[in-house]
């Protein structure tokens, strides 16, 4: 019987769900943009969204994140209706199709959390940590669901020229810090951290994310790895992202041996063959 187990942390509720994270959870990737760096375009109609959707949760998906707006590096500022128009139809449709999905809206926008809270999704995942939309946390706390709570400096278009830090690991984990509180004083229960891997930070500063990922357990709140087909792979094999799947799951099984609970992915399968192996 396996013996490798999570880091012990505090569950959630989602959807009138209680969440526990004995077991690895994995949050599959929906991307509706156009633009983003691995799977742009691929899944911007209702049709071809929808059918993924249903791949996905077929593969064990305990999550899919809905994604509207690209923030790679470098991308391009879209308005709030534009977001809203890709993400809602598909939402509307995944939600009536299938009921018992647990979905997260990935935004850093209060307007477009809502909205798509108010559509069936159950989690706000926020690149910008509240940093983009000072209505976020407030809107969080109204509406009491879960957050992901990510480490980013900056606009996706600027954030790769803020990576100057005393040390990466301290730096974020003060960042979470001060956030953290600031989200309980408001009333905030259901917290995720996400360390932010790719957002304002240098490749060696990824790597050294990576493996002090498990010091961020101090503050017992589940932590969410999304190193995905990232550039701090495909740019340090010197391959293209739709080769650095082998890469990709290495660096998976690493933050799971780090104690880490949840998974956020663009290759379901293989995800849930890592969590199959070692747990």
């Amino acid at each position: 019987m396996s013996t490798l187990h999570t880091h012990s942390c505090q569950s959630i509720v989602a959807g009138g769900k209680l969440i526990s994270f004995e077991l690895p959870k994995i949050m599959a990737i929906l991307n509706l943009t156009p633009d983003s760096f691995y799977d742009g375009g691929k899944y911007n109609s209702i049709e071809h969204a929808v059918a993924k959707a249903e791949e996905l949760l077929n593969q064990g998906a305990d999550i899919i994140d809905i994604g509207a707006f690209s923030s790679r590096p470098g991308a391009k500022l879209i308005s709030a209706q534009e977001e809203m128009d890709r993400a809602l139809p598909i939402i509307e449709e995944i939600v009536l199709r299938f009921p018992q999905a647990l979905l997260s809206i990935d935004t850093f926008r209060s307007e477009v959390a809502e909205t798509a809270i108010k559509a069936g999704v159950q989690i706000i995942n926020d690149v910008s940590g509240g940093t983009i939309d000072e209505n976020m946390f407030d809107t969080v706390a109204k509406l009491q669901v879960p957050y992901v709570l990510m480490h980013m400096r900056g606009l996706p278009e600027t954030m790769q020229n803020e990576t100057s830090y005393d040390d990466i690991v301290t730096d974020v984990a003060t960042y979470f810090g001060e956030k953290i509180s600031k989200l309980r004083s408001l009333g905030v229960k259901d917290i995720v951290l996400d360390p932010g891997f790719g957002f304002a930070k240098t490749q060696e500063q990824n790597y050294e994310l990576l493996h002090r990922v498990d010091e961020l357990h101090y503050f017992g709140l589940p932590i969410l790895g999304g190193i995905s087909r990232k550039s701090m792979i495909h740019k340090k094999l010197n391959i293209q992202p739709d080769e650095s799947l082998i890469g990709t799951t290495v660096l998976n099984t690493l933050l799971l041996l780090k104690g880490v609970q949840i998974l956020r992915v663009h290759d379901m399968k293989e995800a849930k063959q890592i969590v199959d192996l070692l747990f």
